[in-house]
């Protein structure tokens, strides 16, 4: 059995009936958890780096960001997120609840 990653700490800066953005912050090695989003979404990311995106079936791939370049998927993205950087990473999540 493989070693339990530590959580990124994820903060709600805004939580409005339209919108709600929470700044995740993720340590070298750092997980969301499993989740699906319910709501459609955009990230900012707030540096550049990698994250690790592990998904259903056993399915991975390695995603660039570049800070403060956006992108926006659909409601439904199931999957865990892990900072790929040997640095403190950092995005800003935007769901759009309406």
């Amino acid at each position: 059995m493989g070693k339990a990653r530590a959580r990124a700490a994820a903060t709600v800066r805004i939580n409005e009936p339209q919108a709600r953005a929470t700044e995740f912050r993720f340590a070298p090695g750092a997980e969301t958890g499993w989740h699906r989003h319910e709501y459609d979404y955009v990230v900012v990311p707030l540096q550049d780096g990698k994250l690790l995106l592990e998904e259903p079936g056993g399915a991975s791939r390695v995603a660039e960001l570049r800070a403060h370049v956006p992108y926006a998927r659909r409601a439904g993205v199931e999957h865990n997120v892990v900072n790929a950087n040997e640095f403190e990473f950092a995005f800003l999540e935007i769901e759009l609840l309406r």
